[in-house]
């Protein structure tokens, strides 16, 4: 097993970045890299004393000041003014492990030497991410172009021994750790101030989180969805390859698949059906959950290609002595993206409250709301008013972020994405589907047990065997609240392996 990861040129993955998250890697810089950013940087201290000309962010203003040239004596204090400045992001705390992959991406970033920034300021993000040293950052703040201005400049303010980070399990103002680690605050120089704070790594550390979580849920949706199916007696045949490959989406094709397999060799999917028909939200399930998985797997790709990228403005190519500034900050791939994702996800738990009501319903032998003597004992009644409750807030979720935008920098920069909030929305939305899930898992496990003696596959019988340990089945009423919260922490305990 790796313990060091060397960031270098080389593709990345989100698999990869999974990786070294849950593995605790350690970060460090390949000499490739640091050629790189070394080399990047030593041509621009030569361009700035060559060039009498203005460069944009490097000795100007910002945004709608551009065009105010700035002496090179001011070039340290107009980039930490600018970290300052645009430190105003407010709202919720991000959570410890986003920031962290906050970190990790803006290290990516900056390591293909076209930014500009000096060696020691790149070693000093890798040595935050090395020792849990994080920042503090909040999630309301970033338009999602011009770069996560706001956002940014909370995870880099710590880098001039400004802000607050959170280390050793306590929140503590950045100046105090630096002391105590025994480092010098940053002397930023000529454009490092705007490289920090232009780019989308808070877009794409959000994207990067949702979407590992996404494969999982995905994953769990197919396989809680097998519970139901057998649950509620339903049938095999809408699975049948044939359907599927004369309608040949990807998605639709790998659910079937997965639902013959998982319920191969179950006594209770082989039983003859007296009804001829399922209702959708169980036929149709390698349809939707297979358009999801499209959905999932098209904004993968987006945000693979997106954390393999120079996001910051301008753009400086040592190379063909260029300093070029353009727009690889403006967050709509991504926008799009998230907004494509929550409808996705939150399509995953529209139907699965569906299959949880036809659970309760009392229909195919099951008695109404799960629950022997359905009278005395409410059941499993009112965990689906809490599903039909959580998909609602899902579809109000779910409406786009990526049509707004609002005008900023006095008309400079007139169009945005939004993305930002696409990011942390699409958080919640997915958040809310593993609710959703457990609340189904909760129903379709006490469903089964009204099938008994009869068995399902010897996977899924594995599976119930294991929530059992947890969450016991419900003879009489009890507080469901404990068993709900215990189902979403089975869920969240549950591993599976990412694919890329």
């Amino acid at each position: 097993m790796e313990t060091v990861h060397y960031i270098s040129s080389d593709v990345f993955t989100i698999e990869k970045l999974n990786e070294i998250i849950t593995q605790d890697q350690k970060l460090d810089i390949s000499e490739e890299a640091r050629a790189n950013i070394v080399n990047c940087r030593a041509y621009l201290d030569n361009k700035m004393e060559t060039q009498k000309d203005p460069i944009y962010g490097i000795n100007t203003g910002f945004g709608s000041l551009c065009d105010v040239k700035i002496n090179d004596s001011d070039l340290t204090k107009l980039q930490e003014n600018l970290m300052k400045s645009h430190a105003c992001g407010t709202g919720e705390i991000v959570p410890n492990e986003i920031v962290k992959i906050m970190l990790l991406l803006k290290v990516k970033s900056l390591s293909y030497g076209n930014s500009g920034v000096q060696l020691e300021t790149v070693e000093r993000l890798v040595d935050f991410f090395n020792h849990d040293i994080l920042p503090v950052v909040y999630t309301q703040g970033s338009l999602g172009a011009s770069g996560d201005l706001a956002p940014l400049a909370h995870l880099t303010l710590p880098l001039i021994g400004e802000g607050e980070v959170v280390y050793e399990g306590f929140r503590q103002p950045a100046s105090k750790v630096l002391e105590k680690m025994g480092w010098k605050p940053i002397q930023l120089k000529s454009k490092e101030g705007l490289a920090l704070l232009n780019g989308t790594q808070f877009m794409s550390a959000y994207g990067c989180y949702v979407m590992i979580k996404s494969r999982k849920m995905s994953y769990l949706a197919d396989l809680i969805g097998a519970v139901s199916l057998e649950g509620f007696d339903g049938r095999i045949e809408p699975f049948n390859e044939l359907i599927h490959h004369v309608r040949p989406h990807r998605g639709q094709i790998e659910t079937a698949s997965f639902f013959n397999e998982v319920l191969e060799g179950s006594e209770l999917i082989a039983r003859h059906k007296e009804h001829v028909q399922d209702p959708y939200s169980f036929r149709c399930i390698p349809q939707v959950h297979g358009a999801s998985k499209d959905a999932i797997e098209y904004v993968s790709k987006v945000f693979k290609t997106e954390i393999n990228s120079v996001t910051d403005n301008p753009n400086v190519f040592y190379k063909d002595d260029l300093v070029v500034s353009g727009g690889n900050f403006h967050g709509q791939p991504l926008a799009l993206a998230f907004d494509f994702l929550g409808i996705a996800l939150a399509e995953l738990g529209n139907i699965s409250e569906r299959r949880t009501y036809q659970l309760i319903s009392g229909l195919r032998g099951l008695p109404a709301f799960l629950v022997s003597d359905p009278g005395l004992n409410s059941g499993f009644m009112i965990p689906q008013y809490t599903a039909a409750s959580i998909v609602s807030q899902n579809k109000h979720l779910a409406n786009p972020t990526s049509t707004d935008s609002i005008v900023s920098s006095n008309g400079q920069e007139d169009h945005v994405s939004m993305g930002a909030n696409g990011a942390t929305k699409t958080l919640r939305i997915i958040d809310n589907l593993e609710r959703i899930l457990a609340i189904e898992l909760f129903n379709a496990a006490q469903a089964l047990e009204f099938r008994r003696p009869a068995k399902s596959s010897e996977f899924i019988e594995s599976f119930i065997k294991s929530y059992r340990e947890e969450v016991p089945f419900v003879s009489e009423d009890r507080i469901l609240h404990y068993d709900i919260e215990k189902t979403i922490a089975f869920l969240g305990s549950f591993q599976i392996d990412l694919e890329e």
